[in-house]
């Protein structure tokens, strides 16, 4: 109870105390008095703080509720009427750091229809945010106690990632060429053709379909789970050891903006994207269009979540292409890495990377790991592979480069 009492209300309940005990000491009674009253008064002023009553309440709004970093987001309170404690009320709207100050505003008077306070935030950071709670503080005139209401929740803001412009497509790959597999595997004459495929050694017997089987006179099963079929799989190595840089300006946050930028590209493009982080998670896209494949939001979304992983190693235990085309944008990546992102990418599939030299981001001049050398192992593997060379350099060229390139053991850096 005593925690909602000032400094000055504990210094005088002090100064009370402390009378008290002189005048029981020196047997003075008008000075006991005088201390029964200073005492009694922060006290009083306590209970009297702490019952008050105000019909004051508010509402958050922040439009819009998804930027991207730099971006501009208005935020709104609407404060609705009612009576406020002498002295006038003043509010506090809890921000995370990456949104800026907290904004305060002082109210005299609440009109009876209620009143809207603005402030705006840019988001400096990639992540989702919360704002709020909207604080204020009761206190008595003498401003001897205080306590603290919290008038609205939290609100979401979403940072989404930057986007860059991208223009092409990679040389010599299936990207925007032919049919979508999901076209293709409608394609045929009736419902058994797009249902069905060869028997594989190790199918259940009770999924052979004999009609389809009499008609080709070979066994053929029923597809009950569609798999992935065309696109792009898109591949985001988020792993903490394999960066370096702090805040906006690290090389993860510059991975993360490409990934975003290719995906939505490619969605422009009319492909299909599988996202996947370097240990097999699925961010968005899957099985077809209704699970993100061609959803820039959803794409968006799950990298403006995406946390980096404390796994030092890459380590796959699939495909990370599932079969399909790969773009991979990688850290740092290890002699074991490149084995194990080419031991089970089937020769004839085209893989291409964007391989980040790490080392610039914080101002090291190799640090320990050689981006050629990784290079040169994935080109050997069939990769094409294109460096990007720094913090300061232009997703869209890196890009521009990538659709030049060809397997080439030449290929340079962009910076």
């Amino acid at each position: 109870m005593l925690s909602g009492l000032t400094i000055r209300g504990r210094c005088v309940l002090a100064a009370g105390v402390a009378a008290g005990i002189c005048a029981l000491v020196l047997d003075e009674r008008d000075l006991l008095r005088v201390a029964a009253f200073v005492v009694a008064l922060p006290l009083l002023a306590l209970l009297l703080s702490s019952r008050v009553r105000f019909g004051v309440g508010a509402r958050r709004q922040v439009v819009p509720p998804r930027v991207p970093v730099g971006a501009t987001a208005a935020v709104e309170l609407h404060v609705t009427g009612g009576r406020l404690p002498v002295g006038g009320l003043v509010l506090e709207d809890d921000t995370p750091h990456a949104l800026g100050g907290r904004p305060r505003f002082r109210l005299d008077a609440v009109p009876r229809h209620g009143t809207i306070l603005e402030y705006s935030v840019t988001p400096s950071l990639r992540g989702i945010h919360h704002i709020g709670p909207l604080r204020t503080r009761i206190g008595d005139p003498f401003g001897l106690s205080e306590f603290e209401r919290e008038l609205a929740d939290r609100s979401r803001l979403v940072a989404l990632p930057k986007v860059f412009t991208l223009a092409g497509l990679p040389a010599g790959s299936g990207l925007g060429t032919g049919e979508d597999g999901t076209t293709r595997l409608r394609a045929g004459h009736g419902e058994d053709d797009a249902t069905v495929r060869q028997y594989r050694h190790g199918d259940d017997i009770r999924r052979v379909h004999w009609k389809s089987t009499a008609r080709r006179d070979e066994l053929m099963v029923r597809v009950e789970e569609r798999p992935w079929h065309g696109g792009v799989t898109v591949l985001l190595d988020r792993r903490s050891a394999a960066h370096r840089g702090s805040g906006a300006r690290s090389s993860v946050e510059w991975a993360i903006s490409a990934v975003a930028s290719i995906c939505l590209h490619l969605h422009q493009s009319g492909q299909q994207v599988r996202l996947v982080t370097e240990d097999g998670q699925v961010l968005a896209g899957g099985a077809g269009p209704s699970d993100g494949g061609h959803d820039d939001e959803a794409v968006l979304d799950a990298l403006a979540a995406v946390r980096s992983s404390p796994q030092r190693d890459l380590v796959a235990t699939r495909d990370p292409g599932n079969g399909h085309e790969l773009i991979a944008v990688l850290g740092e990546t290890t002699t074991a890495a490149v084995t194990e992102l080419t031991k089970l990418r089937p020769q004839e599939t085209r893989s291409l990377a964007l391989l980040l030299d790490v080392g610039a981001w914080n101002g090291e001049n190799g640090g320990g790991f050689d981006p050629w050398q990784t290079a040169r192992r994935l080109r050997a593997a069939g990769w094409t592979v294109v460096i990007a060379g720094g913090p300061r350099t232009s997703i869209a060229e890196v890009w521009q480069r990538l659709c030049r390139e060809t397997t080439s053991p030449d290929s340079g850096v962009v910076t």
